[in-house]
């Protein structure tokens, strides 16, 4: 496991990074050193896990609203970014949108929005720090995908094919940047202990009738470890692949999910 001190001198952004996986990614790349920007759309969640972090890392830890589906407010969340920390290190592409129907019956508008945000998002982010890496010969880029990043989920068409998508962005991005010290590698967890989880079963409870225990159950039902995964360990891997020592580690898929996906 990396010490305290791996990432000194790195600056990492992690968008998505107010709660969920990416609060946990986060504070493993705190913990590792690093000065870490958090970025996301809602401000006053934002300020409050800013709060909360810089009590425990101060000067360590900075936050920038962020719509991560906005070229231009990519760019500028970056820029304000480099001018609090410096130049970017590490990018952990994380924020993204959910959303759940039948093919058929999913609106044109909402189809666009899962995909500019979970794809396009991706694209922008990785697009706006590729030049300084480029320039450093250093880098580190970890896409957080998803199980449906490797295979198909009923009713969740537009989601899966994004996650593919990052899945393919990040293996095709790999073999243009390897031989100039940048890795980019994608985990893809499976359900995972957020507050989407949790809001996700009381939907589906509100739909189909069935009790939140049985959603539960009908959600774990091909997990061979019979739990959903903790965000500490999506968290364990971003910051193994963040590490200096994994440069070899490039164009891979990392896949989180208990054995559900082999």
């Amino acid at each position: 496991m990396p010490s305290a001190s791996t990432l000194q001198g790195q600056h990492a952004i992690v968008t998505g990074g107010s709660r969920g996986i990416g609060l946990a990614i986060a504070r493993a790349l705190l913990g590792a050193g690093a000065k870490v920007t958090i970025m996301a759309r809602e401000q006053s969640r934002l300020d409050q896990t800013l709060a909360n972090l810089s009590a425990l890392y101060p000067g360590a830890i900075a936050a920038q609203t962020l719509d991560v589906g906005s070229a231009d407010s990519v760019a500028g969340s970056f820029a304000q970014a480099r001018a609090e920390h410096g130049k970017i290190s590490i990018l952990v592409n994380n924020a993204g949108i959910g959303g759940s129907a039948p093919l058929h019956k999913i609106a044109s508008q909402d189809w666009l929005n899962i995909i500019n945000v979970n794809l396009n998002g991706v694209f922008f982010c990785c697009r706006e720090v590729l030049p300084e890496m480029l320039a450093e010969r250093a880098g580190r880029i970890i896409n957080i995908a998803s199980t449906a990043g490797v295979t198909g989920y009923r009713f969740v068409s537009a989601y899966t094919a994004a996650k593919h998508g990052v899945v393919g962005l990040t293996r095709s991005l790999a073999l243009e940047v390897a031989q100039h010290g940048i890795t980019v590698n994608a985990v893809c967890p499976g359900f995972t202990e957020t507050d989407i989880l949790w809001d996700t079963l009381k939907i589906s409870s509100a739909k189909t009738g069935k009790s939140e225990e049985q959603i539960r159950t009908d959600l774990l039902r091909n997990n061979p470890c019979g739990k959903f995964i903790k965000p500490e360990e999506v968290a364990s891997a971003a910051l193994w692949l963040a590490s200096p020592e994994q440069g070899a580690m490039t164009g891979q898929t990392m896949v989180i999910a208990g054995g559900e996906v082999l």
